[in-house]
């Protein structure tokens, strides 16, 4: 017989951060079939050889939002829980009443992952509206958006233009929410489908809230609220019309890519910067 192997604690914190991370199975649950896979890769292969793509392997294009909220013809039905989220949405009249429609909101598998409904923080009806991705483990955690290193960095953001999620207020507060009020799996990016699934809530959430303008921090809610495919480099600083609300709305970096890439701070100051600008009486100029 062999000895079990000993599990130093840094081999229990490696395995930690990786169940952190999503990766909870060493292998997979069926069999994979490699001989078919070669296969596949051969037939591949000859017919880029001759300048034909397999019909399989054709893509479709870029997918938008709306290519996921709208169907793209009448005989194509949307699933019932998209329907069920907008008739949700629709029925809340208030914040409060908007927030249990969501946490009772059953088509999402997001819900049974996760450990806490992430709803908003700040003064409702604050003159800003920050919206971001989705709850990360801190913010699963404690309930609150924005609450890890991210979040302590968007408060310093905040309060270097005057603007507080504590302020009494409306002048001087923020209103901070995400996108989805579940933390996805492993805080992996949200997919088209499940931001598809909470825009209801979210346009919603922004009339009742109704805030002066919104700040939209990162990729996910940009493209969400937006419905472009543009990154978040090409549309940061640049105001531009919420469709839904009519709220003028800016796009900056989300707090934790700041993290990562500090030197674009000096950007993020300018977005900052401009929404000081349109907060003191300064019309944006909305693209």
């Amino acid at each position: 017989m062999t000895d079990k192997p000993d599990l130093t604690p840094e081999l229990l914190e490696a395995l930690a951060w990786q169940l952190e991370l999503g990766a909870d199975e060493a292998i997979g649950d069926a069999p994979l079939d490699r001989f078919a896979e070669s296969a596949a890769t051969k037939t591949t292969t000859a017919a880029a050889a001759t300048g034909a793509a397999p019909a399989a392997r054709r893509a479709p294009g870029r997918a938008t939002l709306a290519t996921v909220v709208a169907p793209p013809g009448p005989e194509a039905a949307e699933p019932a829980e998209g329907g069920a989220a907008r008739a949700l949405a629709r029925a809340a009249t208030t914040l409060e009443e908007l927030a249990e429609a969501m946490r009772s909101f059953e088509g999402s598998p997001l819900k049974k992952s996760a450990r806490s409904f992430v709803f908003c923080d700040g003064l409702a009806g604050a003159r800003v509206m920050v919206i971001g991705e989705a709850p990360g483990g801190d913010e699963d955690r404690i309930g609150k958006p924005f609450v890890g290193r991210a979040g302590q960095l968007l408060d310093r953001m905040l309060a270097a233009i005057g603007l507080s999620r504590t302020a009494s207020a409306p002048e001087d507060a923020a209103y901070i929410t995400n996108i989805l009020p579940w933390r996805p799996p492993g805080n992996r990016t949200p997919t088209l489908a499940e931001v598809a699934l909470f825009l209801p809530f979210i346009v919603r959430h922004i009339e009742l809230a109704k805030p002066d303008f919104i700040l939209s921090v990162g990729n996910t809610p940009t493209k969400t609220l937006l419905d472009t495919v543009t990154g978040i480099k090409r549309m940061r600083g640049r105001w531009v019309r919420h469709a839904a609300t009519g709220v003028a709305l800016l796009p900056s970096f989300h707090p934790a890519y700041l993290l990562r890439q500090p030197a674009d701070k000096r950007l993020a100051w300018r977005d900052l910067l401009s929404l000081r600008a349109a907060l003191d009486g300064e019309a944006p100029d909305l693209a």
